[in-house]
């Protein structure tokens, strides 16, 4: 453990309005993967870290965060939760847990998927007597986030939120994980909108005080769209899994799965499957994870999807490249291509759909 940091302030009110069916019924960061809500896997390596206190600041559907998460103990840890009223920025919402604070903590966007190394940069943030600490890491297209600009000993020079491709500079973006000295709120209004990237940030850099980065380890990922959800969980599958063999099933690749059934069908990895999930006879899962308790019936395909839990998916369907809500029944003879379903949606075959949204 690293001494002296031993408080976290966990933004989750965002309404994933871009995951919409997915988030009509759940808020953005209890969406799953490989069957745990998301923001559990950043909770559970900030306890790893040493962090023993949780400010949750939740809004939309707040009230599913705190049934979900409860005091967290069996995550090792002490939730306090915030309710946000009114929209107040990524750092306006931070400020009004000032008066709380201790003067150094991290902060995390609880709905991105990180299942990282908390310490590396809390050690860091503390050897180079930085004011913020920003969490960096590697993106192929930055022009979506805010992009980060070092010198030669990481200390921050440029930062430029969501350029158009001709401003991109670096292909290093924030990954959403700082560490801040409560000092730096002094330049935080109070009851203003007002955010770390967009304000806090560029008004620090212009006054002087050290900004620093360092690249993240461990598994980052956003999950601003359904694709991204899906992806998410493929990695993970992929980052968690083992070669595995099972009697009467075929198996390639890593596979998470414990308590199933099934019989001559098969599993090309990476796949995830919950608890309780059924495979009949000559059913394919590959590239894909499903949800604890669904059905998957004899001669189905699934490929490159994700179905949350309780779905079921009658004889003879084709499943690609689609992410299912849960509940879902999907009749005999469907075959999707690139849809997503929200929650508890009928299909009756056989039927082809592409590229369609239902809810």
């Amino acid at each position: 453990m690293i001494s002296g940091v031993r408080e976290a302030v966990v933004l989750a009110g965002g309404e994933g309005t871009r995951l919409r069916p997915l988030t009509n019924n759940r808020p953005k960061p209890l969406l799953p993967v490989l069957g745990r809500p998301c923001i559990e896997y950043s909770l559970r390596a900030l306890s790893s870290a040493g962090i023993e206190v949780i400010d949750l600041a939740c809004a939309y559907k707040g009230k599913e965060v705190v049934n979900q998460l409860g005091d967290g103990k069996a995550l090792g840890l002490n939730i306090e939760y915030a309710f946000e009223e009114t929209p107040m920025g990524t750092a306006g919402a931070v400020k009004l847990l000032e008066r709380k604070l201790p003067e150094a903590f991290v902060v995390v966007m609880g709905d991105t998927l990180m299942d990282i190394d908390f310490q590396k940069v809390i050690r860091f943030h503390q050897e180079k007597k930085a004011m913020v600490t920003i969490a960096l890491t590697e993106v192929s297209n930055p022009t979506e986030y805010g992009i980060v600009g070092l010198d030669h000993d990481s200390r921050i020079v440029r930062f430029k939120e969501k350029p158009v491709q001709a401003e991109v500079f670096s292909n290093l973006i924030n990954a959403g994980v700082y560490v801040i000295q409560k000092e730096a709120f002094r330049y935080v209004p109070e009851a203003t909108k007002f955010d770390f990237s967009k304000n806090l940030f560029p008004k620090l850099m212009e006054m002087g005080h050290p900004l620093y980065g360092v690249k993240l380890q461990g598994m980052w990922k956003d999950i601003g769209r359904p694709t991204d959800l899906l992806d998410a969980n493929i990695r993970m599958a992929e980052r968690r899994g083992v070669e595995r063999r099972f009697e009467g099933i075929s198996t390639e690749g890593k596979i998470c799965a414990t308590n199933f059934t099934g019989k001559n069908s098969r599993m090309k990895g990476p796949v995830y499957l919950g608890e309780n999930v059924a495979l009949g006879e000559g059913a394919v899962v590959s590239s894909s994870a499903i949800g604890r308790d669904s059905r998957i019936e004899a001669g189905v395909t699934v490929t490159q999807s994700l179905l949350l839990d309780d779905c079921l998916v009658m004889q003879g369907s084709i499943i690609r490249s689609s992410i299912i809500g849960q509940g879902c029944e999907i009749g005999s003879g469907v075959t999707l291509n690139s849809c997503v379903l929200g929650d508890e949606v009928t299909i009756d075959g056989p039927i082809e759909l592409e590229g369609r949204t239902l809810e």
